[in-house]
């Protein structure tokens, strides 16, 4: 579908929620957002998830629009290694055995991280040496597990703060910089999945993202293997409360992913979503659609921009209202998985 065909619609639409028409006739039926990208020759569109027996749609969503999945809490420190070398697998192994019997690419997610880190991590009081040891045998046990079987992992998530001087985390404040070489050493190690840096904010080319091109040159200082670089993409489509500005310009976008890309890595959109002050409105909607065309057209512009993923399927279960008090509708599927204008736009811009 057009994209003035998008607008034209949602405008017509009377309900704050409403989504575009469920289907197009005849040669306007939309591809898949994965075989449009495919076709473009680039390699995946993929999505957050949480598995929910109750949720039928969302398998189909997946089979239809995505080659890749991401699972968005199952791999974290406190779900893997809830107690020091006790491991719980089982909900992990959920994600990758789906990506393994669909034949679906899966970003794994994430090894080292200030978050969702439990307290006898964070408060353990160790050493460099132990810490370091800490950190050896939970990557040996996780990414050791899908050594074979995770297509990339975001090995250290969101050292940076706003500025892009390092953020004061226990792995900082114990190890040092350091712990960055470190942490991929290791995942190179006990991995084969292609190894990436992710983090927020570093969209608009700014103080974050220069933070995240020296990380970059650190990790390759050290001679380690680094891949990628992750741009969460966590952003609005209209100024709100929290984003200081609606979204970057494609000029922008390019320029940031440029940023990291010229220093021999690729690049991806990992954590994608566009939020809106609530309620939404046909208008706001119609916006939101041009602005999912505009990150999708800015990856396809940069060579090295490998693949997108959208921070899950449906506006009903986002985070962002939970964090992010009359802020929303940020996905592509609204809350009852009827397609959005928002997925037409990113359709059309995954299309070259």
């Amino acid at each position: 579908m057009h994209f003035s065909s998008i607008v034209a619609a949602s405008l017509a639409l009377a309900s704050s929620t409403v989504a575009a028409p469920h289907s197009n006739k005849g040669k306007d039926k939309p591809t898949s957002l994965y075989k449009a990208f495919r076709e473009s020759g680039r390699s995946y569109i993929g999505t957050a998830w949480t598995m929910r027996a109750n949720e039928t749609a969302e398998p189909k969503i997946i089979k239809q629009d995505f080659n890749s999945i991401t699972p968005e809490n199952a791999q974290k420190w406190e779900s893997t290694e809830p107690s020091r070398n006790n491991f719980t697998f089982e909900d992990s192994d959920r994600y990758v055995e789906y990506a393994k019997k669909h034949s679906l690419q899966i970003r794994c997610h994430n090894l080292v991280w200030h978050s969702q880190l439990p307290a006898w991590v964070t408060d353990g009081k160790f050493d460099n040496h132990t810490l370091i040891s800490i950190m050896e045998n939970h990557i040996k046990n996780l990414a050791g597990r899908y050594r074979k079987d995770c297509t990339q992992w975001d090995v250290v998530n969101e050292a940076l703060n706003e500025d892009g001087t390092y953020r004061e985390s226990v792995w900082y404040t114990t190890i040092g910089e350091a712990y960055l070489p470190i942490a991929f050493k290791l995942a190179a190690k006990y991995s084969k999945a292609k190894l990436f840096y992710n983090d927020y904010n570093i969209e608009s080319n700014n103080a974050k993202t220069a933070g995240a091109a020296r990380i970059v040159k650190l990790i390759k200082s050290y001679g380690v293997r680094i891949d990628g670089v992750g741009y969460q993409a966590h952003l609005a489509s209209e100024t709100t409360p929290t984003s200081g500005g609606p979204l970057p310009s494609q000029k922008v976008l390019e320029a940031a992913l440029h940023a990291t890309a010229d220093l021999g890595v690729d690049v991806a959109y990992t954590e994608i979503d566009i939020r809106m002050n609530t309620p939404a409105t046909p208008a706001k909607l119609a916006v939101q659609a041009e602005a999912y065309k505009t990150v999708a057209k800015s990856c396809l512009a940069v060579k090295r921009c490998i693949g997108m993923t959208v921070w899950g399927i449906s506006d009903k279960y986002s985070w962002i209202p939970g964090v992010f008090a009359g802020e929303g509708a940020a996905l592509l599927f609204d809350e009852d998985y009827n397609k959005k204008p928002a997925y037409y736009g990113f359709l059309a811009g995954l299309k070259k």
